[in-house]
């Protein structure tokens, strides 16, 4: 099913947690983002158009000012964003240009998709941006979003842009193979459920775990985001973007995920 997915679906949105973003030592894995722009390079000489939702400014902001590492107070937290910002594209920047594609920035707010002005210049620039072969980052606007640092929301970002662009699949990369009956980190034999028609059905079923130590969203916000794709017709699969080339692995059937289709 995800094989199928990815090849009959054009306009593709692709979203990464922090924990995805991350390396082992805390920073940025800028070996991870060269990967995945080589693979994104490939489908988009198959005509694939792409945009990616990226989250993983406070994860860059600590990597380049790691002596706010232990400051709690919001100030630092989001003047920590507006450094990280700058590192995180600077390092997506870098890796598409291997291949000579360009990257946008777009920051936005939950706001902004409340003001229909607004939603009309964000979905034009969109267009816009992929129709001239760039590829669109959007992220939370950290350094005015209070309650983004709090309780995470790029998973729901994800999916109102999905929307937004009227994509035609929405990919969620996390740290997990996919959406397990159980927390997989704390149960060792949680079975992964592949196929979800009723998120409604699912929400009884499950164990919710917390959330992890980057990021700020866990299983619920992406149930979520699903939920709100599904309502306009389109499907999500939830999946592991830390395996090795992940997305062609995906692409190829090589590599399980949760799919979520109406």
């Amino acid at each position: 099913m995800i094989t199928q997915l990815i090849k009959d679906s054009r306009k593709i949105i692709f979203k990464f947690g922090s924990n995805t973003l991350a390396g082992q030592d805390g920073k940025i894995n800028e070996a991870f983002l060269s990967e995945f722009a080589d693979q994104s390079a490939a489908l988009i000489k198959n005509g694939k158009q792409i945009v990616l939702v990226s989250s993983g400014a406070q994860v860059a902001g600590l990597s380049t000012m790691d002596k706010w590492a232990r400051k709690k107070d919001i100030h630092y937290r989001q003047a920590l964003c507006a450094v990280g910002q700058v590192q995180l594209m600077d390092a997506w920047r870098r890796a598409f240009a291997q291949h000579d594609l360009h990257i946008a920035q777009i920051l936005l707010t939950r706001d902004d998709f409340n003001d229909t002005n607004r939603t009309l210049n964000m979905r034009n620039t969109l267009f816009t941006l992929v129709d001239e072969g760039i590829i669109p980052i959007i992220n939370e606007n950290d350094t005015v979003s209070i309650e983004e640092i709090k309780i995470g929301d790029n998973d729901t970002l994800a999916a109102r842009s999905a929307v937004l662009w009227s994509a035609d699949l929405l990919i969620l990369f996390s740290d997990v193979d996919g959406l397990y009956e159980k927390n997989p980190k704390e149960f060792a034999q949680a079975v992964l459920v592949e196929e979800v028609h009723d998120i409604k059905n699912v929400r009884k079923n499950i164990t919710i775990g917390e959330t992890n130590n980057f990021g700020t969203g866990g299983i619920a916000t992406k149930l979520d985001a699903a939920e709100m794709a599904l309502s306009y017709g389109i499907p999500t699969i939830l999946a592991n973007g830390g395996k090795p080339r992940s997305l062609e692995a995906l692409a190829a059937g090589n590599q399980k995920g949760t799919v979520f289709l109406v």
